[in-house]
């Protein structure tokens, strides 16, 4: 249970709301237990079962003193005014409260609600922040389905489960009790046993509902995967038209679907299990209720009035819906439970990059980055092998070799993507684990292959990050990325929203836009991972003229796939298998003859 006094902290800022509904509940309860109070005596005396009551009997708070009191006040209506009266006398304050319970009851959810949304909100909120916490390669190693089902499904499910069932326990115990006191005050004994006969069914229930939480957890997982497959068709639809792979792509979600959907059926009917299950053993206790009070009343000296016992029946079947319902809600919470486990998984998964307490803080560029005897490790295979290079600032770095030989990775350590296993990467002289970690991103521009854009406008994507950033700056931005001429030929200008992931524009636009973005940054330092090596001949010059215009004046990391467009790199680093093999600049490493020049021929000749 200590996953679900996990999600219980996140109702303590709203205790106030707790505190209402238990105020609520209370008054529900009371206003339910004076319906029955008038009900009972009054038929009593309706149908001459008791006879009226002539003399005041003294006040006092109890049960009994309540029932004589109101004995006495309708025996003087019958007396004075005549059953008639009498009879509309009763039926008006039942009316009344009747009124009164449900409003109560009304408040009670009123409040409840407060208390459910705001405690799922905080949920929800530490989900996502801890989202943008994980180091990159969380998300490296993790389905992004699964995650978007644990951010959605799982805590829907726990504001469903775990949340429905917080207000039966907030709500449910108070009205068991009341009515538990209620029937002591008419028989001790009898209520001795209903205590000892009722956890016998707990016992059973639970049983059933320990492995219902084992295979939500499962089917949980199960439907992450299934999630997964969406996320990736909607992603790849084109390969999958292109390569005729629809029939493929469909066999195998029906595949998942069909285990997901077996899953699914054993847990709804288990779950469903709850229901006539939980009625037949209130069904079971109520039989051996009859059977042991039917004993007390029909014994040669009466232990128990039946008058006290046909009371003592209806009192006790008023504990039967909200036993029931916790008990259904026993069941409905192991998988709540099993979805706040996966929650917690995330809550709890190890923030691998952390900033130091003290770490310092950093305004500016104004020397060097160096890579000191730099190792990285991804797993158990050494990415990075013993780096040493040193970049001065204004300098332009190029970073070539073949694909998946580390340069995006060598490249991902400066931001704090990554940290290095092993040697230092020092900035200005700092290692960088001891900066601050917003400082060092905010002196760093990223442009990579891959643009990353939002479903919002033009004006938006580019002053992503930036808060009252002037129209003036932004369009600034757009002229010296080259973009300026093709937003304002689109339909609302700075305006108009280019879609999912920019998918109104063309692949120069939406490379060009962030481009745009890195410019309004202004940083000292841009980093480009190929940033145009998947544009046709057209668009990347575009792209390269606007990448020229932002690189003046600047340190640049450029990461190439063409070796064309970093010819004027002061320095060229050449990577293989994660070490430099060569360096220099372009005209010295084609001299030399090595791996560079074999590179470069193979691009001159295709």
């Amino acid at each position: 249970m200590k996953k679900f006094y996990r999600i219980l902290a996140y109702t303590k800022p709203y205790m106030g709301y707790a505190g209402l509904n238990t105020l609520a509940n209370l008054l529900t309860i009371v206003f339910s237990l004076m319906n029955f109070a008038l009900l009972i005596p009054f038929l009593n005396l309706l149908f001459g079962v008791s006879e009226l009551v002539t003399v005041k009997p003294e006040f006092h708070m109890s049960t009994q003193g309540l029932l004589q009191s109101l004995n006495y006040y309708i025996s003087q209506i019958i007396i004075t005014q005549g059953k008639m009266e009498a009879l509309v006398f009763i039926c008006v304050i039942i009316l009344v409260s009747f009124l009164l319970r449900n409003l109560s009851r009304f408040l009670a959810m009123y409040f409840m609600a407060g208390l459910r949304v705001g405690a799922v909100r905080g949920i929800r909120n530490d989900v996502y922040n801890k989202m943008l916490i994980l180091p990159v390669a969380f998300y490296t190693r993790n389905k992004k389905g699964d995650i978007m089902a644990r951010v959605t499904t799982d805590v829907q499910e726990v504001e469903y489960s775990i949340m429905n069932y917080l207000e039966m326990l907030i709500r449910d115990p108070v009205t068991i009790i009341a009515y538990l006191i209620f029937m002591i005050s008419i028989s001790g004994r009898l209520t001795l046993f209903v205590l000892v006969v009722l956890p016998v069914t707990g016992l059973i229930i639970g049983r059933i509902a320990k492995v219902l939480r084992k295979e939500s957890k499962v089917g949980q997982n199960k439907f992450a995967s299934l999630l997964s497959i969406v996320e990736e068709t909607i992603s790849g639809l084109r390969i999958i038209k292109a390569f005729n792979a629809i029939g493929y792509t469909d066999n195998k979600f029906k595949e998942r679907n069909k285990d997901y959907s077996k899953l699914l059926l054993k847990i709804y009917r288990r779950r469903d299990l709850s229901s006539p299950l939980s009625e037949f053993m209130s069904s079971l206790v109520i039989v051996v209720v009859l059977w042991f009070g039917g004993k007390m009343v029909l014994a040669d000296s009466p232990v128990l009035k039946a008058a006290d016992f046909i009371t003592y029946i209806v009192a006790f079947s008023q504990i039967i819906p909200p036993s029931k319902s916790f008990v259904q809600g026993f069941y409905s919470i192991q998988k709540g439970i099993a979805s706040a486990e996966r929650i917690f998984e995330i809550l709890d998964a190890e923030e691998e990059i952390i900033e130091k307490p003290d770490a310092l803080p950093i305004r500016d560029f104004t020397n060097s980055i160096e890579f000191d005897h730099v190792w990285f490790r991804y797993e158990k295979e050494d990415v990075l092998k013993d780096i040493q290079l040193k970049i001065s600032k204004g300098k332009v770095i190029a970073l070539v070799g073949e694909s998946g030989g580390g340069k995006s990775t060598l490249a991902d350590l400066l931001p704090r993507f990554y940290d290095v296993t092993q040697g230092r990467l020092l900035f200005d002289g700092h290692d960088v684990r001891d900066l601050k970690i917003n400082d060092l991103r905010g002196l760093m521009g990223i442009v990579s292959q891959e643009s990353i854009l939002f479903n919002d406008t033009i004006f938006n994507n580019i002053a992503f990050g930036k808060e009252g950033v002037s129209e003036e700056r932004v369009i600034e931005a757009a002229k010296v990325a080259n973009a300026h001429e093709f937003i304002m030929q689109t339909e609302k200008g700075y305006q108009t929203n280019i879609g999912d992931r920019g998918a109104k524009l063309s692949g120069g636009q939406r490379q060009r836009l962030s481009i745009a973005r890195a410019v309004l940054a202004n940083p000292p330092i841009l980093i480009l991972d190929e940033a145009t090596s998947s544009l046709d001949t057209e668009s990347e010059k575009l792209v390269q003229k606007a990448l020229f215009n932002v690189m003046k004046d600047r340190t640049s990391i450029v990461i190439a796939h063409r070796l064309s467009t970093i010819q004027h790199a002061d320095e060229i680093i050449v990577i293989k298998k994660g070490e430099i093999v060569e360096r220099g600049t372009h005209n010295d490493l084609l001299k030399k003859h090595g791996f560079y020049r074999k590179l470069y021929e193979m691009q001159s000749f295709a």
